[in-house]
């Protein structure tokens, strides 16, 4: 057997918010509610967003998008036409730029509630 992620929960302060947001910025089809969750599929992955009840709030996440060169392009158009602030890194210190890791692109910006969002062209080590 083949071992794959098939889904993971996303704290949010707004779960439907959020999972419009991305699926809005990537260019995915919109979110569905299962049960608790509103579900933003990618590929064979979902993200499952959660409203959080935690009393002190929850730990800020990074998730990173393997896309074209193609679907780069649009992303970037999309957080460009939205004002969003981004990154060429991930601790934030190049902004309004992009990185060329690899000999591909990537970026990195910041959801409604701060999780640390990130499209990259080639995956890191430059395997396909």
């Amino acid at each position: 057997m083949t071992v794959t992620l098939n889904h993971t929960i996303v704290n949010a302060t707004d779960k439907h918010a959020s999972a419009a947001f991305l699926a809005e910025v990537l260019g995915l089809a919109s979110p569905v509610t299962y049960g608790p969750f509103v579900v933003v599929q990618i590929g064979e992955t979902s993200l499952d967003f959660a409203d959080d009840h935690a009393p002190h709030g929850f730990q800020r996440q990074h998730y990173a998008f393997l896309v074209s060169e193609e679907e780069f392009d649009a992303i970037w158009g999309r957080i460009r036409a939205r004002g969003l602030t981004f990154w060429a890194d991930p601790y934030h210190h190049a902004e309004g730029t992009i990185n060329h890791h690899d000999g591909g692109r990537g970026l990195y910006w910041k959801d409604p509630d701060g999780h640390n969002l990130e499209i990259i062209t080639v995956p890191y080590g430059g395997r396909r």
